[in-house]
Parts: structure tokens; C-alpha cells; sequence
């Protein structure tokens, strides 16, 4: 318990002011997320709607829930309800199905958009080159509030590596956002991981997903 502790506090001294930490609970237990809730963890970021549902009726809005997997469309309705933001929109599909469950709930949704920024045929989200015409469409939705960007990049071996796709989503972030479109307000660039983070702040992240440098490996 106290190494969640000491491990978020050494995390949150070293991210610079306006950084946002995600805990990224993928198969950790609601009571290993709750211990990262209490040592400071304002957001906890979960893979699966099914493994959110457990630890959101442990917690509840202890914390504020982002959605950070690849969410299916029949888990929307669900989805919805626990979660405060899905930053994983990958498809106008999804963007639909959420604008018709958030519109049954009478809620507005924050979203961001992945992109798929090593343009990978087996990923899931949007190429770089197609984000400004998705991002256009998904901010005609009454019920979806585009507020950013996320991206994962390509798995890689030597964080430095992972940089140009850093360097490439932000170049997308920084151009919608002087596109100033209508009802989309660009907040928030998603980007990095335990192995990647303090490359993605230097590139511009302004929320960070961390998962084994809280917890320990799974």
C-alpha cells in the first residue's frame, strides 16, 4: 500500500504544473485503485467497461472515470454512465452510438479523438491526415463536447522513439485548435505511458496514462 502511495507522489512532484495524471487500473483491484485514489489520484483511467463497473460501485465519484480502451459499441450504455470522459473515439459509429445513448440519459459527453498516430492497419483510431474532417463531423453532436486528442503511437522498445508520433499528434491538436470549430473546445492532448510519459510532456501532453509505475507490473 504505501509503495502506491510513495510511487503517485514521486509521479506528481515530477509532472509540471497543468499535467493531468491518469491511473491506468487495467486489471488492478477496486481496492488497489481506491489506495491510489486516497494517495492523491484525481483520475482513474479503466480498458474495460466491465472492470470499471466493479471498481466505480467500490468508489463511485471518488475520483472522475476516463475511458481509455477500446470501447465497444454495446458497452456504450453502460459506458456512459460511469464514465466522465471517453477519450478513445475512434469511429463515427462510436460517435453515434454515444450521441444516441448521451442523448437518451440527457447528458453531454467529453470526448477526445484517438488518433492512430503510427498509422497502423490493425489499430484502432483515426489516421493523422483524416482527424480534422472526423473532429468537424463529431462537433456537430449535441451530445458529445470534443474537447482534445489521445493517442497510443506504435509499442515501442526506447521511449525516444515513440516521439515523432508524439510530435505528429500535437502538430493535429495545434491545428485544430486554431481552426476554432465550432462547439469543439481543444483542451486536452492524451499521450504517454509508464515507459513514454516524460516524452509525451515534453511533446506537449497535457494528460498522462499510467498504469505499472503506480501499481507495479500486473
Amino acid at each position: 500500500m504505501d509503495t502506491i502511495k510513495e510511487n503517485i507522489k514521486k509521479i506528481l512532484d515530477e509532472l509540471p504544473d497543468g499535467v493531468e495524471l491518469v491511473a491506468a487500473a487495467k486489471a488492478r483491484t477496486p481496492e488497489q485503485v481506491n489506495q491510489a485514489v486516497e494517495a492523491g489520484i484525481k483520475i482513474i483511467g479503466e480498458n474495460y467497461v466491465q472492470e470499471a463497473e466493479k471498481a466505480f460501485n467500490f468508489l463511485g465519484k471518488k475520483a472522475r472515470w476516463h475511458f481509455i480502451g477500446h470501447l465497444q459499441r454495446n458497452k456504450v450504455k453502460k459506458a456512459i454512465r460511469i464514465f466522465d470522459m471517453i477519450e478513445t473515439v475512434d469511429s463515427m459509429k462510436l460517435a453515434k452510438e454515444i450521441e444516441t445513448r448521451a442523448e437518451r440519459e440527457d447528458l453531454v459527453m467529453p470526448v477526445l479523438i484517438e488518433v492512430n498516430s503510427g498509422r497502423e492497419e490493425q489499430k484502432f483510431g483515426v489516421f493523422p491526415q483524416d482527424v480534422e474532417e472526423f473532429a468537424r463531423k463529431i462537433a456537430e453532436f449535441d451530445h458529445l463536447k470534443l474537447q482534445g486528442l489521445m493517442t497510443m503511437g506504435p509499442m515501442v522498445g526506447d521511449p525516444e522513439n515513440a516521439r515523432p508520433y508524439f510530435v505528429e499528434t500535437r502538430k493535429v491538436f495545434e491545428k485544430l485548435k486554431k481552426l476554432s470549430i465550432p462547439s469543439a473546445e481543444m483542451k486536452y492532448l492524451s499521450m504517454g505511458m509508464t515507459n513514454s510519459y516524460k516524452i509525451a510532456v515534453e511533446e506537449g501532453a497535457n494528460i498522462v496514462r499510467i498504469g505499472t509505475k503506480i501499481f507495479g507490473p500486473r
